[in-house]
């Protein structure tokens, strides 16, 4: 496009954001498959936004100015909206021209929370999941399941006693505790930051913090996330995920199951075998009662490419954790943190196909 400054008599070109990203850029793809997913989603945002009243951003923007915070691991909104002003990859990604005024990070805030109470998250991942299986990447077959630990936006001093009052704090922006010789557990004490974080460790000898269970269902194809769950922290909430998002998978054939030790209990093999999963759980010979899986399924070849592939989930977690900044979550409430957790999954995904089409060799 090409004008004329009246005052000067130049001619000047104006290049469009479209313009001056390079035809080769890894971000490329990535928009090619965003763009396909908004389009089907498109008559779900018509029905979040009143035609009344001062116009809001749009739920695409929105979206888009999400995975661009976890793709390129933006630490807060404020920030975010920063970059998206002076940078023209992030304007264009996002789809705002060069003189397109960029919003407030508040009023970024207010939309975005309207976008947290409905479900688009998931069905953002289930189209970016369709994608997938359409060019063959994603196996219908074979998948594996695994949980980890989330920490919570919520510090240790905010887990206090349930219906008590305490006496005035000494310091009301940073109270002194002293915890020593007081039992605490998730029955008798909450956090009266997020009541629903549950106090959780990792394993024997680790710290416990407030933290949520984030499940994960990967197919073993290509290692893509097909489903997600965050649920409150507790002992069982990684079998019970994973058996709710093994039910929710498509077709009514038999399909194996991959898991580490923690999955190898009667009561999670039982179910999975009522559903038609084929539980290819490592086992944990030293339970009491010994493993609930025999040489029946160990012997079998499957069961050895099962445990090969199940490491694979550990590389999605590394990078929802490192990348998508889901080490600490930044949203209080189960319902919040799962949305951005899901949110945060398709973003891996985008990733993780972006990469297998560049793997592609041309015919």
């Amino acid at each position: 496009m090409r004008g004329t400054d009246q005052q000067q008599g130049h001619v000047f070109s104006y290049i469009s954001p479209e313009q001056r990203v390079r035809k080769d850029h890894p971000l490329r793809p990535i928009r090619t498959i965003v763009d396909k997913v908004l389009k089907e989603l498109s008559p779900e945002f018509n029905k979040m936004y009143s035609k009344v009243g001062r116009p809001s951003i749009p739920p695409e923007q929105l979206l888009r100015a999400l995975l661009l915070q976890m793709l390129y691991s933006v630490r807060s909104e404020r920030l975010l909206i920063e970059e998206i002003d002076y940078n023209i990859l992030f304007r264009w990604f996002v789809g705002l021209n060069l003189d397109d005024a960029v919003w407030d990070a508040t009023v970024f805030t207010k939309n975005r929370d309207r976008l947290l109470e409905a479900e688009v998250a998931k069905e953002f991942l289930a189209l970016v999941v369709e994608q997938a299986r359409g060019q063959g990447w994603a196996s219908d077959e074979h998948f594996t399941v695994d949980g980890s630990l989330l920490e919570a936006w919520a510090s240790a001093k905010s887990f206090q006693p349930k219906n008590k009052k305490g006496s005035p704090p000494d310091d009301p922006g940073n109270p002194t505790v002293d915890y020593r010789g007081e039992k605490r557990s998730n029955e008798t004490h909450e956090s009266k930051s997020d009541p629903e974080a549950q106090m959780a460790r990792k394993g024997a000898g680790k710290e416990a913090k407030l933290s949520y269970s984030g499940n994960l269902l990967v197919e073993n194809r290509n290692g893509l996330i097909v489903n997600s769950r965050v649920w409150e922290a507790t002992g069982t909430a990684e079998r019970y995920a994973a058996l709710e998002m093994l039910q929710e998978l498509p077709g009514s054939g038999r399909v194996t199951v991959g898991g580490d030790k923690g999955f190898d209990t009667a009561d999670f093999v039982r179910e999975c075998r009522n559903m038609w999963v084929t539980p290819h759980v490592a086992q944990n010979l030293g339970r009491r009662g010994g493993s609930a899986i025999d040489s029946r399924t160990t012997r079998q070849g499957g069961y050895v490419i099962s445990q090969k592939k199940r490491k694979r989930i550990e590389e999605c977690f590394g990078w929802l954790k490192t990348i998508a900044l889901m080490r600490k979550v930044r949203h209080r409430g189960t319902l919040k943190v799962d949305w951005i957790f899901t949110l945060a999954c398709a973003a891996y995904n985008l990733v993780r196909m972006r990469n297998l089409m560049r793997s592609v060799v041309p015919t």
